[in-house]
């Protein structure tokens, strides 16, 4: 199942932290995983998790309003991320590219030296990429 649209989630008393983004865009397809990171984001001071599970919808909602970071799973249902990491990239915005497929996964040149979190992630290796903002 895919999120039909973007679904944002503030905590009910936002503490933002100065070591982590307000506003980072999710685009991840399956639903669960997704909700787990929004949960994660937000323990860890982030203001607002906008979470989208195409590449269409992620385009839409950077073009609506940037994001401060991303987080792109490269293998959704029937297309890769790479056509937003192109955006982000262009518009100087971090990301890291998720995947649950390791080495495996062919990553286009231009991003090879993107950091990369390999599903599943521990929460330190999440707030570490967060923190460090795709660097």
């Amino acid at each position: 199942m895919q999120p039909s649209t973007a679904r944002i989630m503030i905590p009910a008393s936002p503490n933002g932290s100065a070591d982590v983004p307000a506003d980072v865009l999710i685009v991840e397809d399956d639903p669960i995983i997704a909700i787990d990171f929004e949960d994660r984001l937000l323990g860890f001071g982030v203001t607002s998790v906008r979470t989208v599970g195409s590449v269409a919808q992620a385009l839409n909602v950077i073009a609506a309003r940037a994001p401060d970071f991303a987080l792109l799973d490269v293998e959704l249902i029937r297309e890769k991320s790479f056509a937003i990491a192109e955006r982000l990239a262009a518009l100087d915005i971090p990301f890291v590219f998720v995947t649950g497929y390791g080495a495996e996964t062919s990553i286009p040149p231009q991003f090879a030296a993107r950091p990369r979190l390999q599903k599943p992630c521990s929460s330190d290796a999440l707030e570490a990429a967060l923190q460090a903002r795709g660097a």
